[in-house]
């Protein structure tokens, strides 16, 4: 039984995400901030699909939330085998010396410290050195990683380097647990993290002269999460038509 959790599901990349594992005999636990319709529709595909599937709310910034959460995949639905975090935040656009602190902390606290203590709540449900039977995590990180966003949000590019070093150490620090752990980077998808008009002023820079769409993400994501991935960890997979 593949039971997975996906942080921030109920819309964009995370909830494609887990339409997507649904079809592919995953049972889905769907975690969401606000939108709980959005959620809920989200629960509905992945049941149309036949699997289980529940939502849970949860800021996956907040260490207690992140805790309820595991717990109650525990209950409802089983013993976790592989993870997703896709929670995230830009926390707006502008130049660096324009930026408020608590933006900067803000980011950081979800991005980052958000996905270390998921990977750590993960690691005792999935590790076959406490009795689960392995599996795999990706974490969604981004292009910016690689390009900085100078003049939009460079601490949002430096939260997801973290990510991309955080990817590399955890591969090897649980690759003899049997847990696979691997990235893959974003670059322009149509989803609703954008400000208006910021696909369109980028688009003319990406090679295939396109944004992307979140399915295509998703396939890359359940490509690595699958068993075709079985010699794959601490990759990192750019799906950013060719930028």
């Amino acid at each position: 039984m593949s039971i997975l959790l996906v942080t921030g599901a109920s819309r964009g990349i995370g909830a494609a995400i887990a339409r997507l594992a649904g079809t592919r005999g995953y049972d889905v636990a769907v975690n969401y901030l606000r939108d709980e319709k959005a959620a809920a529709a989200v629960v509905q595909a992945v049941r149309a699909a036949g699997r289980r599937a529940v939502a849970i709310q949860g800021d996956m910034a907040r260490e207690a939330d992140i805790d309820r959460t595991f717990a109650t995949i525990d209950k409802a639905v089983g013993r976790l085998t592989h993870l997703v975090y896709n929670a995230g935040t830009t926390g707006g656009n502008s130049r660096v010396e324009a930026v408020e602190a608590k933006t900067i902390r803000d980011t950081m606290e979800l991005n980052v410290v958000g996905a270390l203590l998921c990977a750590k709540a993960a690691i005792p449900r999935m590790s076959k050195k406490h009795g689960g039977q392995g599996g795999a995590m990706v974490l969604i990180s981004s292009m910016g990683a690689s390009l900085g966003s100078p003049g939009e949000y460079v601490w949002y590019a430096a939260s997801k380097g973290a990510v991309d070093s955080m990817t590399i150490g955890l591969s090897k620090e649980l690759a003899a647990d049997g847990i696979r752990v691997n990235a893959v980077s974003p670059g322009i998808i149509l989803t609703d993290i954008h400000p208006p008009g910021r696909v369109e002023r980028i688009t003319p820079s990406v090679p295939m002269q396109r944004a992307g769409t979140p399915e295509e993400i998703a396939e890359t994501v359940l490509f690595l999460l699958s068993d075709a991935s079985s010699y794959t960890t601490g990759t990192n997979i750019r799906v950013a038509g060719g930028r």
